[in-house]
């Protein structure tokens, strides 16, 4: 009777073992960036913060018609894009920022997708292998990520709001969480 117990309590033990890894660690933002409630400027810009604010922290996440955007203060620059990558939907304002190439690029937490911070094109080291050896050079997928336009103005940041008559990988997830949030995301 006593090794039923046991095994019993060893069963419902590896149950809920299975349970806690299925659903994973929660995710911790490495890189604090506040979500801004987005204001409408003059010539229908978006306000997104505060030009000061923005380069001390180096990012920030808005909403602009429920779509989230994060934008990036780098190098004496500000880059708006999608917040969502293109690839599966990861948070871009987790990700760090490097240099590939001569290009800033943002590097998506979840696989490690480079993007452009300037263009929005997806970047990946490939060979050619009709050369004699072979060795790996980044080359482009072409743009992935919607950009957005960024203006300063009097200390404040703002972002055009995006032309969706012109279509981006990125679109998709942005739609996604705008519609669902982190439960449209959930399987």
């Amino acid at each position: 009777m006593l090794d039923l117990i046991i095994l019993s309590i060893h069963y419902f033990i590896c149950i809920l073992i299975s349970i806690a890894i299925w659903r994973g660690p929660k995710e911790v933002d490495l890189h604090p960036s506040s979500t801004e409630t987005a204001e409408t400027g003059p010539d229908g810009l978006i306000c997104i913060g505060k030009e000061e604010n923005i380069k001390k922290s180096g990012r920030i996440t808005a909403k602009i018609d429920g779509r989230e955007i994060v934008v990036f203060y780098h190098e004496g620059k500000f880059h708006a894009m999608d917040s969502r990558c293109y690839h599966e939907g990861g948070p871009l304002c987790r990700g760090d920022i490097e240099d590939i190439d001569g290009q800033a690029c943002i590097v998506c937490p979840w696989h490690k997708f480079k993007i452009t911070l300037e263009t929005g094109e997806g970047l990946y080291e490939g060979i050619n292998p009709l050369e004699p050896s072979p060795t790996p050079k980044w080359q482009s997928k072409g743009v992935k990520q919607r950009i957005h336009k960024v203006t300063i103005d009097n200390g404040n940041v703002y972002v055009c709001p995006p032309d969706l008559s012109v279509s981006f990988d990125s679109d998709y997830f942005a739609e996604k969480y705008k519609i669902g949030g982190e439960a449209a995301m959930k399987k």
